[in-house]
């Protein structure tokens, strides 16, 4: 079966590969917690809730909170792990389009490698939503060292770490909690014993990164139909004006915040073709404003 490693998490109850140290991850003495799927429950110290809430490789948890920014031609993209991707126009115009490229999603899993991150959900273009894939690679220091648009809407972007260096480091059965591996061990165990295939072999592993939040489930990743927008179906109207209210809602707690930042909402007039024959200027035609904080920046650890 796949080697189960531990490292310095194994005296929290984590199991994990531990990469050459950049920066210590100092931990509470008195801090003890158990880990079921992806989820963990602090037990004295609600201060690192969050990193143990993140999906992935333990030593990845560190760039949480952290933002890397690259320009390239009229646009600065910042990447913020297990955050977002957003764009910002570098120009003087009055309508400067800054957006969401994508917000966290899942993980991209091959031959059992966490491969990438996929970043959905972004601002609307046309018919569909913007997305983002970030493929970490290794490097000498953190830094977003790439990114393009190999088709519309849909942004590739390489991020370099030292973190991911290890041969090890990226492999998905280190990173999942006891439980997790006991599952995948007795799926391999099944395999050898000729009780399941290959194809159900397969169907077990994707459960199972299902379970442990590194994938989202079918209809978690369901996408807007080519040529035409998502719409929601409601059985009653009672479940559409209750949506409505909940989109309500939301819609005004977004304002508040764009308030709070200083950050204008209003829609602004829709500028002409002419100005959006760049390939990297979003193709919706409508500037939008970003949403949401996102988060901490610096290129450093």
């Amino acid at each position: 079966s796949p080697l189960c490693l531990r490292s310095e998490f194994g005296k929290l109850g984590i199991t994990a590969w531990a990469p050459p140290p950049v920066g210590e991850l100092q931990m509470p003495q008195n801090w003890s917690h158990q880990l079921e799927g992806s989820v963990c429950a602090p037990a004295f110290h609600a201060g690192l809730s969050l990193l143990c809430s993140l999906p992935g490789p333990a030593h990845l948890f560190r760039l949480s909170g952290k933002c890397f920014s690259l320009v390239e031609s009229t646009y600065k993209y910042e990447f913020c792990p297990f955050h977002n991707v957003t764009q910002h126009e570098q120009t003087f115009r009055w309508n400067a389009y800054s957006g969401i490229l994508g917000i966290w999603h899942e993980w991209e899993i091959s031959n059992n490698t966490f491969r990438g991150m996929w970043m959905r959900d972004g601002d609307s273009c046309r018919s569909r939503s913007r997305q983002s894939k970030v493929e970490l690679t290794c490097g000498k220091s953190n830094r977003l060292a790439h990114v393009s648009e190999p088709s519309t809407c849909v942004y590739a972007l390489t991020f370099e770490t030292p973190l991911v260096c290890h041969p090890h480091s990226l492999l998905v059965y280190p990173a999942l909690p006891p439980s997790l591996q006991r599952r995948w061990d007795r799926a391999e165990q099944d395999l050898a014993d000729e009780l399941i295939t290959a194809q159900g072999y397969d169907k077990l592993l994707r459960a199972l990164f299902e379970d442990a939040g590194y994938l989202k489930t079918p209809q978690e990743s369901e996408s807007v139909p080519e040529g035409g927008a998502k719409v929601p179906a409601f059985q009653t109207l009672e479940d559409c004006s209750e949506a409505h209210r909940q989109m309500a809602k939301e819609l005004r707690r977004l304002k508040s915040v764009l308030t709070q930042h200083g950050i204008p909402h209003t829609r602004p007039a829709e500028t002409s073709s002419s100005e959006h024959m760049d390939p990297k200027t979003p193709t919706d035609g409508t500037a939008e404003q970003l949403r949401g904080d996102p988060g901490l920046r610096g290129n450093t650890l």
